[in-house]
């Protein structure tokens, strides 16, 4: 049996931010990369998330790229805007903001190098919650945090607050998102934060991804999701294992260098990161390269 569809479907890409040949946000480049990833089966789209270099996108050109992709997607799927800081006012003020644009949701990353403990995780996300109407998913990734949000602090903000809808987990604690997805509310939807992961949350009782590789290779990993869904888990395995080489080999070196890479070499180039990341070498191009052909993308 198919499971219920969860608010902002299963299939989520973190959409890389296209940049000029002078590293600033390329608008239109932007809107042609929505309507590719809308036509390569995405369910919605997470716009300036870690994949779309949120560290070195400031304010005025997150609400730039959030109303050039509002209006590519033009209602066709829903578009999500990360609105998460380390710093709760910055966060709450932004998220306010950005509301008043027609965006679907906000993302909010669990506030990183602060090291706040599990209350100040928890009133973080419950001040901007408080703030704002529209779903929020929250999003737990500890290899940037530094800090773990635990299952007890996500469930009790999805208990607490009406709008926070889903959970990121990129956390790896199986048993956490285990916990997660037995014991969360109705209607709380819980992603995977890593592709590769996906099989194995959902084969748990998840509901999706918020996918990386979903910018190269979206109707591959749509296939995944789908077949986990309908719960035909040994073709979804076999769907999985094939792709995974490239799941993998996507973070060869720290995201989104070789995503805007594999899109280069999917010939469909938007430009290069901006520092402190520094764009692919040869030698990781060529072996990139040799990946997607070893898995069928190329």
């Amino acid at each position: 049996m198919t499971q219920a569809e969860p608010i902002f479907g299963r299939m989520i890409t973190a959409m890389v931010t296209p940049f000029n040949e002078n590293r600033e946000p390329d608008y239109n480049r932007a809107q042609e990369l929505v309507d590719r990833l809308i036509k390569g089966g995405n369910d919605a789209l997470v716009i300036c998330g870690t994949t779309g270099e949120s560290p070195t996108v400031f304010y005025p050109q997150k609400m730039d790229l959030f109303k050039a992709t509002i209006e590519a997607a033009a209602g066709r799927i829903p578009i999500v805007a990360n609105v998460g800081d380390n710093s709760t006012d910055d966060s709450t003020s932004f998220a306010k903001q950005v509301e008043k644009l027609d965006v679907d949701g906000f993302m909010c990353v669990v506030p990183y190098y602060n090291k706040p403990p599990q209350e100040g995780i928890y009133q973080h996300f419950k001040t901007i919650a408080s703030a704002v109407e529209k779903p929020i998913i929250l999003y737990n990734i500890p290899g940037r945090c530094v800090v773990n949000m635990e299952a007890e602090t996500t469930l009790r903000l999805a208990r607490d607050c009406k709008n926070v809808r889903a959970v990121k987990e990129a956390s790896g604690k199986m048993d956490q998102i285990q916990t997660i997805i037995d014991q969360a509310p109705d209607g709380f939807a819980v992603y995977s934060g890593d592709d590769s992961a996906t099989y194995e949350i959902m084969k748990r009782g998840g509901d999706g991804v918020i996918s990386t590789i979903g910018n190269v290779a979206p109707a591959r990993m749509k296939e995944i999701v789908q077949c986990c869904a309908d719960g035909r888990f040994d073709e979804a395995k076999k769907l999985h294992d094939r792709l995974l080489p490239l799941m993998e080999g996507l973070f060869a070196t720290s995201n989104p260098i070789l995503v805007k890479e594999a899109l280069a070499l999917s010939d469909f180039p938007v430009g290069g990161v901006r520092l402190p990341l520094v764009d692919a070498t040869e030698e990781q191009s060529e072996r990139l390269y040799e990946i997607m052909k070893e898995v069928g993308v190329l």
